[in-house]
């Protein structure tokens, strides 16, 4: 390939997202669960244009997202697989998430270079945790989307740290508790408490019993600016602070030092921006949060450093996983 074509390739790639978009709207894959089905067949289902619908499956099949076994008919693929929504391991809300506000959001990225501000912000008129809390089918998806990426970051984590020896880990805006619910699985004697917004409570409890560990679990409602809870060996925040600027990233550190004891611990799962020009996710991911957050960034390790510093933490050591993410651990000092 050429360096042109090379170049028009990434820059036509929100025609490949959007496709994928689209067949996960339509749960093309959940359609082909029992096996191969012609287009038209498909078409009725989703109610959709037979002739598009067949064009859209063959775009997708050339790029490994089903197969067109017979002509017009279409099959499962791996990659396919994980657009299915009865899978442990599903992506399709992921998919649905980055072809819906994302997708629209990121339409005005030239906003957020220009002006520092999120895009999000800009066209929705709030914030897109504010938006979250007002449109339920919305804040469905974004739920389901990040325990998709959790899913493919959490065993990388608990491979890198050892928890041997805790007793009770306190999970600082946890969610539904996902990543809890693995630490309690691993470690059959830590106890862990759940802390986020009152409204979480619901959803949070009924995972947890979903997965056998909600009578190790207490759930704590409450604003993490204000207080989280006392009493953790460990406190985590995964994915928390590159939601924030520096500023209220540094409220959020300093409630957790207050509520910390001086032999406990603080575990910061984020990624890690590396210098020069290598490949790395943090780097778009950097821009996802500028486009989709007021004031959402990547750190580099150094500004974690200061982060921690200036707030009363101790860095402590920076542990890479086989994920994209790594495990910052912070002293309270």
């Amino acid at each position: 390939m050429t360096l042109p074509e090379t170049l028009t390739q990434m820059a036509t790639g929100h025609w490949l997202a959007q496709s994928i978009y689209v067949a996960a709207k339509l749960g093309l894959a959940d359609y082909l669960t029992d096996g191969p089905q012609a287009y038209q067949a498909l078409a009725t289902a989703t109610t959709s244009h037979a002739p598009s619908l067949y064009r859209l499956l063959r775009a997708l099949a050339s790029v490994g997202i089903f197969v067109e076994q017979d002509p017009g008919e279409f099959a499962l693929t791996p990659l396919a697989y994980y657009l299915r929504s009865d899978v442990p391991d599903s992506l399709r809300a992921m998919a649905l998430m980055n072809g819906e506000e994302h997708y629209q959001a990121w339409g005005n990225l030239l906003h957020s270079i220009q002006t520092g501000e999120s895009a999000f912000t800009s066209m929705y008129g709030m914030p897109v945790f504010q938006y979250l809390g007002q449109t339920p089918a919305a804040a469905a998806v974004f739920d389901q989307a990040m325990i998709s990426y959790s899913s493919m970051e959490i065993p990388a984590v608990l491979d890198a740290y050892d928890m041997a020896g805790v007793t009770t880990v306190v999970d600082v805006a946890g969610g539904r508790g996902g990543f809890l619910a693995a630490i309690l699985a691993r470690y059959p004697q830590i106890q862990g408490i759940l802390f986020d917004q009152p409204g979480v409570a619901s959803g949070a409890q009924a995972y947890l019993a979903e997965r056998g560990v909600h009578d190790r679990v207490q759930w704590v409602g409450g604003d993490f600016f204000e207080a989280v809870p006392t009493g953790g060996d460990i406190y985590l925040l995964k994915h928390i602070l590159h939601d924030w600027g520096d500023a209220d990233c540094g409220r959020i550190l300093r409630t957790c030092h207050q509520a910390m004891a001086k032999t406990a611990r603080l575990l910061v799962v984020e990624m890690v921006i590396p210098g020069g020009n290598a490949p790395h996710p943090g780097k778009f991911l950097d821009l996802n949060m500028l486009v989709m957050c007021d004031g959402g960034r990547e750190r580099t390790a150094a500004e974690y450093r200061q982060l921690l510093e200036t707030t009363g933490f101790q860095l402590g050591q920076i542990l890479p996983t086989q994920a994209p993410v790594s495990v910052i651990e912070a002293v309270p000092v």
